[in-house]
C-alpha cells in the first residue's frame, strides 16, 4: 500500500542526500505531495511536483506506479533505484544528466546582473507577470510551466514570481518560478522558438534574479541541459554536480 505523507517530518531522512528545492516545497507543505510505504515508519517515497518526481529509500515497485502522467522525470538517490528504474521501464525511458548548482548565497553581483538587463533592445519590453499575462502564458505551450504549478492568480500572486519580455503585446521570452518553497524558489526559463539565441532568456533570468534578492528569495538553478548549465554560470551560480535522471514516457 503507498499512502500520502502528511507528517513529513518522518520522511526528512530519507531524503537528506538531496539538494533540490522541489524536495523542500513537499516538506513544507507548500507545493507537490509525498507518498510514502508507511505512515509511521516509512522505508521508501517518493515526492512528486510537477514534472519531477524524487524516490528515495528502499527500492518499492509501487512508487512509480502512482504515477498519473503520461511524461514525468524521475530522479533516484541511488544506484539501486538507477538499477531498477532502468530495467522496470526499458523501453518506456530516456537516461539524462542534469546539472545541480550550490545554494550559495552572497554570490551575485547586483551591478553586473543590471548590466545584463540594460542589454535588452528598446524594442522589447520587460514586465512583472500579472494576472493578464499569467493568463496568457497558460494558453501558450512553450510558456505554460511559467504558471503551471499555480492553480490560479491568485496563488501565483502569493507565491510566485516571474518577468517576460515582450513584443508587440506578444509573449517571447521570460523567467518565472516553476516551484516555491519558503526561502526562494526554482527558476524556468524558456523562449519562443522564433526569438531564440539572442540572449534574451540571460536578461530575463538577470532580472528575475534581482527581482527575488529584492524579495530575499533565493532564485535556485537546477539545468536540464548542458546550455542551461552555461547560463546559470555566466550568472554567478557555481556547479554542485552532475546527477543522473530518467524521461519517463507512460
Amino acid at each position: 500500500m503507498i499512502y500520502q505523507c502528511q507528517d513529513t517530518t518522518k520522511v526528512e531522512y530519507l531524503f537528506q542526500n538531496y539538494n533540490a528545492t522541489m524536495i523542500t516545497s513537499c516538506l513544507q507543505k507548500i507545493m507537490g505531495k509525498i507518498y510514502v510505504d508507511d505512515l509511521d515508519n516509512p522505508q521508501s517515497a517518493i515526492a512528486i511536483l510537477g514534472d519531477f518526481c524524487y524516490v528515495a529509500g528502499t527500492v518499492n515497485e509501487d512508487m512509480l506506479s502512482i504515477i498519473e502522467k503520461d511524461f514525468m522525470i524521475v530522479i533516484p538517490c541511488h544506484q539501486q533505484w538507477q538499477s531498477f528504474i532502468e530495467e522496470k521501464y526499458q523501453k518506456n525511458i530516456k537516461k539524462i544528466t542534469r546539472y545541480a548548482f550550490k545554494k550559495e548565497k552572497d554570490i551575485f553581483c547586483i551591478e553586473q546582473l543590471e548590466n545584463i538587463v540594460s542589454h535588452l533592445p528598446q524594442q522589447y519590453q520587460m514586465k512583472l507577470i500579472d494576472k493578464d499575462i499569467y493568463n496568457e502564458c497558460q494558453k501558450e505551450s512553450w510558456c505554460h510551466d511559467f504558471v503551471s504549478q499555480y492553480k490560479n492568480y491568485q496563488s501565483y500572486q502569493n507565491l510566485g514570481i516571474g518577468v517576460v519580455i515582450v513584443k508587440d503585446n506578444q509573449l517571447i521570452s521570460g523567467a518565472s518560478s516553476y516551484s516555491r518553497y519558503r526561502e526562494g524558489i526554482e527558476i524556468e526559463i524558456d523562449t519562443h522558438i522564433d526569438y531564440r539565441k539572442q540572449g534574451l532568456a540571460r536578461i530575463c533570468a538577470a532580472q528575475l534574479i534581482l527581482e527575488c534578492l529584492k524579495r530575499n528569495l533565493y532564485p535556485s538553478w537546477d539545468a536540464h541541459n548542458q546550455v542551461s548549465a552555461h547560463l546559470a554560470k555566466t550568472l554567478g551560480y557555481h556547479i554542485d554536480k552532475e546527477y543522473i535522471a530518467y524521461e519517463l514516457y507512460k
